[in-house]
């Protein structure tokens, strides 16, 4: 072991640990749990690889009244973690999407892309496209069975509300064969930007600063207004791929007001869809994952359930 290896290289506090010798310690997200049967809901998982050459995998969810004879929705979710932590097969993200899927009664996709910094973005970004792609396929069991794949939706929290943004990009610019996109929805999505906006001038912006740099350490030019963290910054942004979006804003999130701007830039772009903005008082950052059976959250999933059977 090198003389330097207890040195800090990089230090994210509850994200990650980064030391000189390359080691990479993460403070969360590493637990994973078994796919299984729901007790509460009756849900059911399992697990299949879709890429194993790139480590791309998946957990999917069917309700526990699915049958072939009506074919459900179909939500794709990226899960959050700051690019860096976390997993589709985590206590956190089974129980969410085990709520989520009941209360929505779709088929869902909880997508496992590779994370950072040994994968640096926008490997992420591929990942999550190759499993997109994959869904649209058809091929696998469940989703031939019990999906309809002209009723898909791309959901996330945080990390995985910027995927899923930039998914529905791409579906609108490559418009891939078997996606048919209703609608997107987004819960405190982690965007930002160069330049503050709302009250981001009272919160100090070098912490996100520095872990955008770190999880995409090629972009040192443009820094936080590029477009993968800034949409407003995107040429690309009115091809969006569907009409309808759905966000998720908590009154306490650091991030709360770039929610805002994302309606706003959405709108400038020439985009001609919907959106709405939903600011929920009193709750931080992405609380619907963290307390899924809070008031509020359950709340949320029952307004997401609703947009998405629309």
């Amino acid at each position: 072991m090198a003389a330097n290896s207890d040195e800090i290289l990089h230090d994210f506090p509850s994200f990650l640990r980064h030391f000189k010798d390359g080691r990479i310690e993460r403070y969360a997200g590493t637990d994973v749990v078994p796919a299984s049967i729901d007790p509460k809901t009756g849900v059911q998982s399992k697990d299949v690889e879709i890429s194993p050459e790139n480590n791309v995998s998946a957990r999917l969810y069917l309700p526990a009244n699915a049958t072939p004879a009506k074919k459900l929705p179909v939500l794709v979710y990226f899960h959050g973690g700051g690019f860096v932590i976390e997993s589709a097969f985590s206590p956190l993200y089974h129980k969410h999407l085990n709520l989520f899927v009941d209360e929505a009664n779709v088929v869902a996709v909880s997508v496992n892309y590779r994370l950072a910094p040994e994968h640096p973005l926008p490997i992420l970004y591929e990942d999550s496209w190759l499993a997109l792609k994959w869904v649209g396929s058809g091929q696998e069991e469940w989703i031939k069975d019990y999906a309809d794949l002209d009723r898909v939706y791309l959901c996330g929290d945080s990390a995985g509300g910027n995927i899923a943004h930039h998914m529905a990009i791409r579906v609108g610019s490559e418009n891939p064969i078997g996606i048919n996109l209703r609608g997107v929805f987004l819960n405190c999505p982690f965007f930002w930007g160069v330049d503050p906006v709302g009250n981001e001038a009272a919160v100090s912006k070098g912490v996100v600063d520095k872990l955008w740099l770190y999880v995409c350490p090629s972009d040192s030019v443009k820094g936080c207004d590029d477009p993968l963290i800034n949409p407003g910054m995107d040429p690309n942004l009115a091809r969006f791929g569907c009409k309808r979006v759905l966000v998720y804003v908590a009154e306490k999130d650091i991030l709360k007001d770039r929610g805002w701007y994302y309606k706003e830039a959405l709108r400038k772009s020439g985009w001609d869809g919907d959106i709405e903005v939903v600011e929920v008082k009193e709750e931080g950052h992405v609380f619907g994952v963290l307390s899924p059976d809070s008031e509020n959250s359950l709340a949320m999933l029952k307004k997401v359930a609703s947009f998405i059977n629309h």
